[in-house]
């Protein structure tokens, strides 16, 4: 079993059903970040949205094969938090 560690930049995110996902943009602390350009339909096209790292059945070649099918799995997306307003200075 494959886990975060094992996933990389431009790997396919595919459901347990076989069906394409999105793209890896990056792996962040707990999550898959998927590129703007291939993350999803409706309102979540073209945002940056991430797959949480708890949804990985295997990571096998270049693909991210996930434990819910494709429907399921848009579901658990996250959009991109907002950043907070503080300053360091």
């Amino acid at each position: 079993m494959s886990g975060l560690k094992d996933v990389r930049e431009k790997m396919e995110v595919i459901g347990a059903d076989g069906v394409h996902i999105g793209t890896v943009d990056r792996v962040e602390e707990d999550a898959i970040r998927l590129t703007r350009k291939d993350s999803g339909e409706g309102l979540h096209r073209g945002h940056h949205l991430t797959i949480p790292a708890a949804l990985i059945a295997e990571v096998e070649g270049d693909k991210v094969r996930l434990s819910a099918n494709a429907n399921v799995a848009v579901a658990f997306e996250e959009e991109e938090k907002p950043r907070s307003g503080r300053t360091f200075g």
